[in-house]
């Protein structure tokens, strides 16, 4: 995958403050650069994904994770914790949740990475169609896992003192 220099550019301005994610303005660009950047139906269809998010939870947070020198970064989706991630490869536009393994699945959108305990993935193929109803209703349902998990008080660390 080739970055192009704008892109290329703006990572390269951005990364030195952003300690592993880009502000939200600034990360709302730089997926608006890559769609623009793929140009193609992998960039039609994270722009369709990011409206279906976006309209799926207006409070979602845009980022831009990951960026490395090899690796011009990841588009990520964050309420609460992350929700999940829109990769593009040559012949996938893939969402990955975070935390898909706990979420319930009942129209069987996730497709990928069903194996693992923590995430589960959506491989969307050029031409496929997205049940926006289904992905809105999981999305959802990780934001409130999200903040679920974030409203759980957490165990006191144990002092290392006896009490008789």
């Amino acid at each position: 995958m080739q970055v192009m220099p704008s892109a290329a550019k703006l990572i390269a301005q951005l990364e030195p403050r952003t300690k592993g994610a880009a502000p939200m303005e600034s990360a709302s660009a730089l997926i608006d650069e890559k769609i623009k950047e793929l140009g193609d139906w992998r960039g039609k269809t994270l722009a369709k994904v990011r409206r279906i998010v976006r309209e799926a939870d207006p409070e979602i947070v845009e980022e831009w994770k990951w960026a490395k020198p090899k690796s011009p970064g990841t588009p990520v989706w964050s309420h609460g914790g992350i929700i999940c991630t829109g990769e593009t490869y040559k012949s996938v536009v893939k969402m990955t949740f975070a935390k898909g393994a706990q979420l319930k699945d009942p129209t069987r959108l996730f497709n990928s990475s069903l194996d693992g305990n923590v995430r589960r993935a959506i491989d969307i193929h050029e031409n496929d169609k997205i049940d926006e109803g289904a992905l809105k209703d999981l999305i959802l349902s990780a934001v409130a896992l999200n903040l679920k998990a974030k409203s759980k008080p957490k165990p006191r660390p144990a002092s290392g003192k006896r009490t008789r």
